[in-house]
């Protein structure tokens, strides 16, 4: 027997290898195991004290396969594979071949877990609702409306105008009519989910310090009754508020927001775009009627007395006071990091709290509004311990999934997430540790909010993989298959900008220098692996655009409306469109298959479509050799050329590579992209040979020969 091919040997949680991949307790899972043909002598699955020899079932000219049929039970199965060949044995499991056979990297079969169809490898798009679009002046927060942190409010007049560096309290005016003004241009680029930052009732811009759960904020939808009084200039009491009080506390205005975004998710979903709304439910703002702070509800005469003004008040457990004697307006309750402007809630204390929440998470997604589901906010330090914090989000994901099981549960988190992925909290994340942090360390060598910059870490392959390899180890295929790819949003530098290098932020960087010495074919490059990868797409609005920033709050400039880059945008239609008509790129397996000093390859393969995306980061061409093979593309079959982006542009012109010996060659430009997919298999003995002939993109380029392409301007 010879040596075990350790290329050929592959499995997944995706549906060809796990059939079906999602099951209920007694179903019956059929598990499969891939090896190069004829070369292995046996396959085990091993799951806890069990070793189960595997059948082979199936065999084509690459490669057998082998399956084992297992009765799932209800509780989680976890399980690795052991293949032999003579003496030679190896281990497989979410690492590839290993010898660490810890549980965190082993297989799971996770009995009721399941997560939308609709939301694998969904195209999203990210919208910070002020700053996308004004479709209705009339809503705009005013300047002196009321004050927010020490100063107040300022309405921004010039769209164009860059945030500055206190931008919380400045108001562009965009909101959600605005959004239903843009629906063509969204469904002309493709976009199948909307995903957009808080718009509950809020002071600030960002809106992460919630006034009020249970109402749209009527400054993104419609008032209906205005009036009342602006702050006299350098007036900090919001108790004169007059304006702001009648529009955000009268319950008539409040009630008309509501009926606004019921018109606001049936237009949107008639245009077959779902709508994810963000929960930030670890803390509220000091302006929240449970709270009342600035006492805005306290002679209102329609609300319970806050926390903050009366001791006795119905929501006094919602927060923790560390001062029992400053009744009335007490200012000395604990705040999230520290921030009095964000209360603490404080749920181990108040059962009511925490039914009030569940509440609002089934309220959203439950007719009349009929949302899609839910992004949390800093969803793993709501509560003080651990033990409690897993507890309340399985109450909130069978609160949700009981009010629409179709609904989707997003969380933001920054490292190992595993523990809140088992099937029982969230149905995944904000895919940072596999997909943000590594590609942009590979691709800019830059931090995510542009703090710093790692040479050691710029077209590192090496450290690439390792990051992949360690940390897909927090996803089940359910989580893995719908986690949200981006490559910018509200919280980090915008990728173009980290394309230059540059490090710092607003305040010791201008606005200006956020667009010096950008790359755009590096950005392309991103964008192409982020169609393809495993997950689902997702874009922060305007960075199709050629949108720059540092990071927050310089990342939340407006849409360029009027200024937008249309050759970028018209890459980004090409590539969502590559992405929505290859059944691969949603659902199928993903495998590196080439990774060299800033190249990587990757093929996502299902059955009858596979789809290869390779990227050169690197100054020079070079000609690669790509073994397909991994990702069972046959000797004779072409490869067609979908899309080719280059430093002065993208070509979209059709050109074929025919698979042999397993490879197909390509010549990759500098800092370029090429996406491909499989299109038909041909005759070896119809293929003659031809002269080859080359057609780029000539434009201040020259071409030497030896492979290299050397460019008088990088800029581009």
């Amino acid at each position: 027997m010879s040596k075990i091919n350790r290329d050929a040997l592959f499995s997944d949680e995706t549906s060809q290898y796990r059939i079906p991949m999602e099951v209920n307790p007694g179903d019956v899972a059929t598990v499969v195991f891939r090896t190069a043909k004829d070369n292995v002598d046996a396959v085990y699955l091993i799951s806890k004290g069990n070793r189960l020899p595997m059948k082979k079932y199936q065999s084509n000219e690459r490669f057998d396969y082998y399956r084992i049929q297992l009765r799932v039970g209800t509780r989680r199965m976890l399980y690795y594979f052991e293949i032999r060949s003579g003496e030679e044995r190896v281990f497989y499991n979410k690492r590839g071949i290993t010898e660490e056979l810890q549980s965190v990297y082993s297989f799971g079969i996770v009995p009721g877990f399941f997560t939308p169809d609709w939301a694998k490898g969904a195209v999203m798009y990210q919208i910070y609702v002020d700053r996308f679009c004004n479709g209705d002046p009339s809503n705009d927060v005013l300047t002196g409306e009321y004050s927010y942190i020490g100063q107040q409010v300022e309405k921004v007049e010039d769209w164009n105008q860059c945030p500055n560096v206190m931008d919380v309290r400045s108001f562009y005016g965009g909101d959600l009519q605005g959004i239903l003004d843009k629906l063509d241009y969204l469904v002309d680029l493709g976009v199948e989910v909307i995903y957009m930052n808080p718009i509950f009732v809020s002071p600030s811009n960002h809106k992460y310090d919630c006034q009020d759960y249970d109402y749209i904020d009527p400054h993104f939808t419609v008032i209906k009754k205005d009036g009342g009084d602006l702050l006299p200039q350098g007036e900090q009491d919001n108790r004169k508020a007059g304006r702001y009080i009648q529009r955000v506390v009268n319950r008539e205005n409040l009630e008309a927001s509501n009926e606004f975004f019921i018109h606001f998710v049936e237009e949107v979903h008639k245009r077959g775009i779902r709508i994810l709304l963000d929960g930030v439910f670890n803390h509220c703002g000091s302006f929240n009627k449970w709270l009342d702070r600035e006492r805005l509800y306290e002679s209102s005469g329609d609300y319970e007395e806050g926390a903050y003004v009366s001791e006795v008040s119905s929501y006094r457990d919602f927060f923790r006071f560390n001062n029992e004697h400053e009744w009335p307006y007490n200012e000395y309750y604990d705040g999230w990091w520290g921030h009095k402007t964000l209360p603490k809630l404080a749920y181990e204390t108040s059962p009511e709290l925490r039914e009030y929440i569940m509440n609002i998470a089934r309220k959203w997604v439950s007719p009349p509004y009929s949302v899609d589901g839910w992004r949390l906010d800093v969803a793993a330090d709501l509560g003080l311990k651990e033990d409690y914090n897993h507890d309340f989000w399985k109450e909130f994901r069978s609160s949700v999934k009981e009010a629409n099981s179709e609904a989707v549960i997003y969380a933001e988190h920054y490292g190992d997430a595993s523990a809140w992925l088992k099937g029982e909290e969230w149905d995944s994340v904000m895919n940072y540790d596999s997909f943000m942090e590594p590609l942009t360390w590979f691709l800019t060598g830059m931090e995510k909010h542009s703090e710093y910059f790692r040479a050691d870490l710029l077209n590192n392959e090496h450290a690439l993989l390792g990051a992949l390899r360690e940390n897909i180890r927090a996803f089940y295929g359910p989580s893995f298959l719908i986690a949200m790819n981006q490559l910018s949003n509200h919280d980090h530098s915008r990728f173009l900008t980290r394309t230059s290098h540059m490090e710092g932020r607003l305040g010791s960087r201008s606005s200006e220098d956020a667009s010096l010495g950008i790359s755009k074919a590096v950005f392309r490059e991103a964008v192409a692996l982020q169609m393809i990868w495993s997950g689902a797409p997702t874009l922060y609005y305007g960075d199709e655009a050629g949108l720059c920033g540092f990071t927050d709050p310089d990342n939340r400039r407006t849409y360029p409306w009027g200024r937008e880059d249309h050759e970028l945008i018209a890459f980004h239609k090409e590539m969502i469109r590559i992405h929505k008509e290859n059944q691969a790129c949603r659902t199928g397996s993903g495998k590196i298959v080439l990774a060299l000093h800033g190249i990587i390859g990757m093929i996502r393969f299902a059955k009858g479509s596979q789809v290869l995306v390779v990227v050169n980061n690197n100054e020079e061409g070079q000609k690669v050799s790509v073994p397909v093979w991994i990702g069972e593309v046959f000797d004779g079959v072409l490869m067609e050329r979908l899309i080719l982006s280059v430093e002065d542009g993208f070509t979209t012109e059709n050109a074929c590579y025919l698979v042999s010996d397993g490879a197909i060659e390509i010549f990759l430009p500098p800092f370029s992209a090429a996406v491909l997919r499989t299109r038909k298999a041909v005759k070896k003995e119809s293929v003659q040979p031809k002269k080859k002939k080359r057609k780029w993109f000539a434009r201040r380029r020259q071409y030497v020969k030896g492979s290299t392409w050397k460019n008088r301007n990088r800029g581009s």
